[in-house]
């Protein structure tokens, strides 16, 4: 049983969703492995950096873009430390912390897209492992990665402008209250998820439970995201769970961050409720329409930039790659000339293409023009 509560004008939103599901993965049916791998790619590496920025992390997606083929040459779970300072130097000092965030997430997404089906029946244990992986990275996280939080932890949103802070959500009580709470959810998850006709909405409350919880002392917002696609994922619905893979939903929460987290202020009215009965889902779920609706439109997007990289010519695609190797950098016609080794008339035709085709995005006009990735 869950706690959401859906009118007859619900019921049909969620029905053409569903429709959409079913029509995203009824046209992926014929498609080849590598265009397959292309877009899960762009989702995996969309939600780590939308994950990571929503709580305000710096590196953008192409800069983890060029972590994650970094990180592959060394499959090895070592990999991280070994590349780790090659990385901080090739990005920046001041992205050190950012970049540890990434290296964890990147790791959570990766089990939970790998691992899902033998995480079921989810566990307490399993949540707790997910969380010390999601940190492990992260120095300071030593005395509490994968361990209940000890001490209070608000939900703080903060408008970067005004610099003001406002509480969004006074979770659960650390001890008995937080421990009770969540052997209730997982409970509940296991009991629920594969038996009630809408598991996107089992997964709508089972997310907003967790966060409402708040069990950990730091990174529930980005495990409580991966464990968002994991019930998508885990559900019994195959069209759902089949096109999961290639949805960059973090992708759009981050786009519409403000409402986020005023619809989770709007759901708890600012409070961790025992009973989830308590909670107005509502809003929730209408977020969660649009944004699913607005994933689903990525698809035919990449889709279309999948077939335009297959055309790029021989040239085009070195100076893509140029691009690709330099994920920070705006860079310029002569540069590229000394990078690539090509004619500058030749470059200049290059990037021509491969701006209107919207790989690379133009700054600035005439000489001094600079270009840069465009994700």
């Amino acid at each position: 049983m869950i706690s959401i509560k859906i009118d007859q004008k619900k019921e049909k939103a969620l029905n053409h969703l569903h429709g959409l599901f079913v029509e995203a993965w009824t046209s992926l049916q014929d498609v080849s492995p590598s265009e397959l791998d292309y877009l899960h790619r762009f989702a995996f590496i969309s939600t780590i950096g939308a994950s990571t920025r929503i709580e305000n992390a710096l590196l953008t997606d192409h800069e983890i873009e060029w972590i994650d083929t970094t990180l592959k040459e060394d499959s090895q779970a070592t990999s991280f430390e070994a590349k780790k300072e090659f990385i901080v130097d090739k990005l920046l000092k001041d992205r050190e912390r950012s970049l540890e965030e990434v290296a964890g997430c990147r790791e959570v997404l990766g089990s939970v897209y790998t691992q899902y089906k033998d995480l079921f029946p989810l566990t307490e244990a399993s949540i707790r492992g997910l969380h010390h992986d999601l940190l492990r990275y992260y120095p300071a996280a030593g005395g509490y990665a994968g361990s209940y939080k000890k001490s209070p932890n608000r939900v703080i949103s903060i408008n970067h402008s005004t610099k003001e802070e406002r509480v969004v959500l006074e979770p659960a009580s650390p001890g008995i209250i937080t421990e009770t709470a969540m052997s209730d959810l997982v409970g509940w998850y296991n009991e629920t998820l594969r038996e009630h006709p809408r598991p996107l909405l089992v997964a709508i409350e089972f997310v907003f439970r967790f966060l409402a919880i708040h069990p950990f002392q730091d990174g529930n917002g980005r495990l409580g995201r991966a464990l968002f696609l994991l019930a998508l994922l885990q559900s019994d619905d195959k069209y759902l769970a089949g096109i999961t893979p290639y949805l960059a939903i973090d992708r759009h929460i981050e786009k519409n961050r403000a409402n986020y987290y005023s619809v989770l202020h709007r759901t708890s009215e600012g409070k961790f409720f025992p009973h989830p009965g308590n909670y107005d889902f509502v809003p929730l779920v209408e977020f969660f329409l649009k944004v699913f609706e607005d994933s689903l439109s990525d698809i035919d997007l990449y889709r279309k930039r999948y077939a335009d990289m297959l055309e790029l010519s021989a040239s085009a695609a070195t100076v893509f790659e140029a691009f690709r190797n330099n994920p920070k950098e705006r860079l310029q016609v002569a540069e590229l000339v000394q990078n690539t080794s090509l004619p500058r008339r030749t470059i200049q035709y290059v990037l021509k293409t491969l701006t209107e085709k919207g790989f690379l995005q133009r700054l600035g006009k005439g000489a001094g023009s600079r270009y840069q990735l465009a994700f």
